[in-house]
């Protein structure tokens, strides 16, 4: 079964392959905006606006509607027609908003599959690293395990201020 999600994805590439981040959120909130500098630092994109997930082998999968295939739009631009990859895993699931310092892993379940979740704010600059990072960390272990690695390597501090 597919179903349609109003996200956006964007893709790297990882030495096993395309990893997906599903970046999902209401219309106004900055998914293209987030998409277009993701594209700038070596993402690809797969969907813009509206993404067709569905599950297969345990994985979660994503692509475009056909009518959309390889368009982005941009606002103030007009609707752009850009390289696209036809499908790609969803490795990481992003929604819009601000995130805890450290908080515990969480997950999101979709067509039966877990998988990790994460808030950030699109607009914010960093963002695209951000989740390029978060996928990087992803490829060196099992899903979610970026979260448990970052908060085992950074002791304590008094006060909360972070290094």
């Amino acid at each position: 079964m597919t179903v349609t999600e109003h996200a956006s994805l964007v893709a790297l590439h990882q030495p096993d392959g395309w990893h997906g981040v599903l970046i999902q959120g209401p219309s106004g909130s900055g998914k293209s905006d987030l998409v277009l500098r993701a594209l700038d630092i070596g993402f690809r994109l797969v969907a813009d606006d509206r993404t067709l997930v569905w599950a297969s082998g345990g994985h979660l999968y994503g692509r475009a509607p056909e009518a959309l295939a390889g368009r982005l739009e941009a606002r103030g631009l007009g609707i752009l027609t850009l390289p696209a990859l036809r499908y790609c895993r969803i490795r990481l699931w992003v929604s819009n908003g601000q995130p805890e310092r450290l908080g515990p892993p969480a997950w999101i379940t979709c067509q039966g599959v877990r998988v990790p979740t994460l808030l950030a704010p699109f607009l914010e600059a960093s963002c695209a690293t951000k989740l390029q990072h978060a996928l990087w960390s992803l490829g060196a272990g099992a899903e979610g395990a970026y979260q448990g690695d970052l908060a085992a390597q950074i002791p304590p501090r008094s006060g909360g201020d972070s290094r």
